[in-house]
């Protein structure tokens, strides 16, 4: 646990030490997937949304129950389904007899979307009516009921699961929706060692007992600490390159970028990649941030905001491929770049 009067270059330690408790905790019950969590617990410490991208049976709603466990937060999972109303999710009024006055009134009965963590699984199965009520509330943190406006609990998280294969039936989130979410984790397979430990684990009597980390108050702490953390100019000029070099019309682009992309990413993006960085920084020990931390975070913060083209589509181009493109053309900033040259 984090001790509330310590200062900023002791929290970090204290945060270091945590996270290599919680990863130990998840351990216990996720095998494997230790990029995931790392990019979860990112998104967490920065005040973003995540968007969990899997096949069925990769343990996505057991990571996201097992996190809110060990960081002692409330959960509720809601699950996504073609006749599922706005009201709902939200809450609505409901008409109750007052035991005082004898008389009628409505009433706010809260939905599930009220809880430190909201697993939305399988987001894209219901109606555009409904992924709106829920960006509404991922956005503002407060949902509104006729003409009253109710706050979330803080710290609130919105964790959403779409299935890659199966798209029949489906509403695709559209592109401003998406680029709600700070993170999109891709979740795949587990290696065959993994595999084995799965089973064991899972078709034995094993009962794992987690012990909680942190508690809501200490997260919110944390998450100013995380915006608290130094950026040197070159890591910001760095974002914005790489940032730049996604949009098909910008001067100076590499050339591969017009013919595979029709367009980039926004301005949310270079700030998803500054929190993300500023979050992996802290969780490895360090009060400053790298662009070997923006690289990291590369990835889940730019492949749901790169529209591919046709050419990109037909031959089998994929977002994670533009990426690894993009990071190898771009330039590191002259000031990293010198100094590895002096450190060889």
């Amino acid at each position: 646990m984090l001790n509330p009067s310590a200062n900023e270059s002791e929290l970090v330690r204290d945060l270091a030490a945590a996270y290599r408790q919680m990863t130990d905790q998840i351990g216990r019950v996720i095998v494997g997937q230790n990029e995931v969590v790392e990019q979860l617990l990112m998104a967490l410490f920065s005040r973003g949304h995540c968007l969990l991208v899997g096949v069925p049976g990769l343990a996505k709603t057991l990571l996201v129950s097992t996190v809110s466990k060990i960081l002692h937060l409330s959960f509720k999972r809601i699950q996504f389904t073609p006749d599922l109303m706005p009201a709902d999710i939200t809450g609505t009024d409901i008409l109750q007899d007052d035991p005082e006055t004898g008389r009628r009134k409505f009433v706010f009965l809260s939905g599930p979307i009220f809880a430190n963590m909201v697993l939305a699984d399988e987001i894209n199965r219901t109606p555009p009516k409904t992924q709106a009520a829920l960006l509404e509330a991922m956005q503002e943190h407060h949902v509104t009921a006729g003409s009253q406006t109710y706050h979330l609990p803080e710290p609130f998280f919105v964790l959403a699961t779409q299935n890659p294969i199966e798209q029949e039936g489906t509403y695709p989130l559209p592109e401003a929706q998406l680029d709600r979410f700070m993170f999109n984790i891709k979740v795949g397979y587990p290696s065959r060692a993994e595999e084995m430990e799965i089973m064991k684990r899972t078709t034995s009597t094993q009962y794992v007992d987690l012990q909680a980390q942190l508690d809501g108050e200490q997260i919110q702490r944390l998450q100013e600490v995380v915006r608290q953390v130094v950026v040197a100019d070159h890591v910001f000029e760095y974002v914005a390159d790489l940032v730049r070099a996604t949009r098909p019309r910008e001067a100076n682009v590499p050339k591969f970028v017009p013919e595979l992309l029709s367009w980039g990413a926004g301005p949310r993006a270079c700030q998803y990649m500054i929190l993300g960085g500023k979050a992996r920084a802290i969780l490895h020990g360090r009060l400053h941030v790298t662009t070997e931390d923006i690289r990291a975070v590369a990835y889940p913060v730019l492949r749901h905001r790169l529209v591919t083209t046709f050419n990109a589509d037909a031959e089998g181009i994929t977002t994670d491929q533009i990426i690894q493109r993009l990071i190898e053309a771009v330039p590191l900033p002259h000031e990293e770049a010198a100094a590895k040259v002096r450190r060889a």
